[in-house]
């Protein structure tokens, strides 16, 4: 190898003469630090540092898009929180609520028409939300019974649809887990969270809660907290069967909560399984006059009046027989209809709330005033109502109940029975028990819709934390 001359001509190696001769081991160990230096200098301004334990919202504020895909129609609730989980106005109200109709199951043979059924509901949700803020905001599509009940991959098909829509359209935070069948625990038990939550009881002990009945249309939800005595007492299930008690902390509490679903016994279902009881004769529960058919989860069923009309204590007797009321043996201490545990009873229930298709019908019936978002009725309220509606004929019942639409009219004698047998003969209420009929519930001022998404949102927002 050939020696560079040293400055001078001496024999000692000048600086540069050392540099040359290392020059290697000189870049071996320059590199690695240029490069350290490099990624300290561009990381604050390229990285935020909070990026390396999880993204932070950019503000205290958050929102939830929450999608009630059900039966009769799709739903959809924006919600804002601060950072103690406290409701935030959305423009004047403390949710932005929009529906269409018909429901996703209604497109169970075209998957990509289900999906569009919702753009426009996801379109005026998304505005909602500040553009910042979108990436940071879940967005959730919970299909209730109404899907559970298609056969086939139906379902599957039409969920997917859904997620595409979403990944598509939508700089919303969705993943693919947040677009679901919920079953029917999981809406128990979220429309009890809502419910609750709007009446400031959470956080309380269990005595101090309201226990809830969500009549949905394809399945009916009984939710309240128990003690842990009677938690204790919940008989085992088998494999793939929903368990009858969930524990939940909730503000610094824990709740035993029994929650039940019955698929097929929602107030559309039921007409079906009512249905089913006549076969291809006539039934008591349809309004004289009316000679048709009902569509239900892919089937349709024969739906004619009896030459004699609608009866009260007819339609008793067959919605009683589509309950199987007495004809399922209980095998626990007590049980509702179809010999399921009822939870034991309890201060818990003692306040009982019941939802969405319950004040519907009432409301139409009139016995109750759609205008406000609360009534203390008892079951007997009902039965009084079917009464009336099952003395009518359908030409009558168009003038006699205007706000009942066109569709619905010849069964309201068969959902007035339906609920009050639910009510009395199926969860075993006393006629005379008062009961509260709620469509909103005040919270700050402001009326909130009384469902099921609320609890789910308040889930989802409490996950970014």
């Amino acid at each position: 190898m050939l020696k560079r001359p040293g400055r001078g001509g001496g024999s000692s190696d000048s600086l540069s003469d050392k540099l040359y001769k290392y020059r290697s081991l000189i870049l071996l160990v320059s590199v690695p630090l240029l490069l350290l230096t490099t990624i300290l200098y561009v990381m604050p301004a390229q990285i935020p540092a909070s990026n390396f334990s999880s993204r932070k919202l950019p503000s205290k504020n958050s929102f939830a898009v929450i999608f009630d895909a059900g039966s009769s129609g799709s739903r959809v609730h924006v919600f804002s929180f601060d950072h103690n989980l406290n409701l935030l106005p959305i423009g004047k109200d403390l949710e932005l609520f929009l529906q269409t109709k018909p429901g996703l199951s209604a497109y169970a043979t075209n998957p990509r028409a289900a999906a569009e059924s919702l753009s426009d509901l996801l379109r005026d949700a998304e505005a909602a939300v500040p553009e910042d803020l979108r990436s940071f905001t879940p967005v959730r599509v919970g299909a209730t019974a109404g899907l559970r009940a298609l056969e086939g991959d139906a379902s599957d098909r039409i969920l997917q649809a859904v997620r595409d829509l979403l990944k598509q359209r939508s700089s919303l935070n969705s993943r693919p887990d947040s677009v679901t069948v919920i079953d029917g625990t999981q809406e128990g038990s979220f429309q009890w969270v809502t419910i609750n939550y709007l009446l400031g009881n959470l956080g309380r002990k269990y005595s101090d809660t309201v226990g809830v009945v969500d009549l949905g249309g394809g399945s009916v939800q009984m939710a309240y907290a128990i003690s842990d005595t009677d938690a204790a007492k919940a008989p085992k299930v088998s494999d793939g069967e929903d368990i009858y008690v969930r524990e939940m902390s909730l503000k610094g509490t824990k709740y035993n909560l029994y929650v039940h679903s019955y698929l097929h016994y929602g107030l559309l279902a039921a007409r079906a399984e009512i249905l089913k009881v006549s076969e291809d004769s006539g039934n008591p529960c349809i309004l004289a006059g009316y000679d048709g058919s009902y569509k239900y989860g892919g089937a349709t069923y024969k739906a004619s009046s009896l030459s004699s009309g609608s009866s009260l204590e007819g339609c008793r007797r067959v919605a009683s027989k589509a309950l199987k009321v007495n004809e399922a043996t209980c095998t626990h201490m007590k049980c509702t209809f179809g010999g399921v545990w009822n939870g034991g009873g309890g201060d818990g229930q003692r306040n009982l709330f019941v939802a969405s298709f319950f004040f519907d019908r009432a409301a139409e019936a009139g016995f109750v005033d759609p205008k406000e978002p609360v009534a203390k009725v008892n079951p007997g309220k009902f039965e009084e109502a079917a009464k009336r509606a099952c003395q009518t004929n359908l030409e009558d019942a168009k003038s006699t109940y205007p706000e009942v639409e066109e569709g619905n009219l010849p069964y309201l004698c068969m959902d007035l029975v339906y609920q009050f047998t639910l009510l009395v003969d199926g969860f075993g209420l006393d006629p005379w028990q008062e009961i509260t009929l709620v469509k909103k519930v005040k919270y700050n001022n402001a009326l909130v819709e009384a469902a099921w998404p609320l609890g789910s949102a308040i889930e989802a927002v409490s996950s970014l934390n």
